[in-house]
């Protein structure tokens, strides 16, 4: 039987090994292309590694980073992911907690609706989405978190709620009987404990908008404000040329910051994971 496991475990590892390299192998690709010259991108040497006579050294980055208004796009990319990943924190553990401590009939199907919201594609809402976010002005950098709190509570109220029913509702009767009111309970006592939960929604939720297309180019001006990934899609020469060079550093530099917040909050993502899957 152990020998049986055992050659099980080596197969598995096996197979794990070789999905992690086709995973990180496009990636690999894109990075050794951003060290190439131009012509040396769309030729048969796409698949080689950098020699002396095709290096381009770092003049890719320095082209994305010069032109196309990188920074400024770099910029709304934060804007946008910064507001709508605190409100998603902040107001979704906030309702959370409301729906594990009040148990009404409201409570319940308040639940379940953000529940449901996790099922509905964005395909059927993101036409009608377009005409309301412009009619309620949502459609600039500095509102748009109103709509990705929508789309983004579904998963956080679900995680937060998982983990709310583990707390004892004894520890917030005793702040209160200390004297703290509802608020005071709330950033005292059960954010701190929400910790796990909160790192782990948070990062999962910031991959989400930060590398999100479709919903920046339905609601947003492309012609004034453009994300990250909006500027790769338009990310074009002269004539209309795409420089496969400076787009392929262009992605990287967007690439890597998100893959080291995840790498530096995996730990966390899984036992808010974990946390959040308890049942009350």
């Amino acid at each position: 039987m152990k020998k049986f496991v055992k050659v099980g475990n080596v197969l598995l590892t096996v197979v794990l090994t070789v999905l992690s390299v086709a995973w990180i192998y496009p990636v690999f690709m894109i990075l050794i292309n951003t060290f190439k010259q131009e012509n040396a991108i769309s030729t048969d040497t796409v698949f080689d590694l950098p020699t002396a006579e095709i290096f381009a050294g770092l003049q890719n980055y320095i082209t994305a980073i010069e032109s196309q208004g990188f920074l400024k796009s770099l910029g709304y990319s934060l804007v946008i992911t910064i507001t709508s990943v605190a409100a998603i924190l902040l107001l979704c553990s906030m309702c959370a907690w409301y729906i594990t401590r009040v148990n009404t009939f409201f409570a319940k199907a308040l639940y379940f609706m953000f529940a449901f919201s996790m099922v509905v594609p964005f395909q059927m809402v993101m036409f009608t989405l377009s005409q309301t976010a412009d009619r309620l002005k949502f459609n600039t950098p500095w509102n748009i978190w109103v709509i990705y709190l929508g789309f983004g509570a579904g998963l956080a109220v679900f995680m937060f709620t998982g983990f709310m029913k583990s707390i004892p509702v004894e520890i917030e009767e005793a702040a209160m009987i200390d004297g703290c009111n509802p608020i005071q309970t709330y950033f005292q006592i059960v954010m701190p404990m929400l910790k796990p939960t909160m790192i782990s929604v948070g990062i999962l939720e910031a991959m989400w908008v930060w590398n999100d297309y479709l919903l920046p180019t339905l609601v947003l001006d492309i012609k004034e404000y453009r994300t990250i990934p909006m500027l790769i899609q338009y990310f074009r020469g002269g004539y209309g040329r795409v420089e496969m060079g400076p787009m392929m550093a262009c992605i990287m530099l967007t690439v890597i910051p998100i893959i080291v917040v995840y790498l530096c909050g995996q730990k966390y993502i899984i036992k808010g994971v974990a946390a959040g899957a308890v049942k009350g």
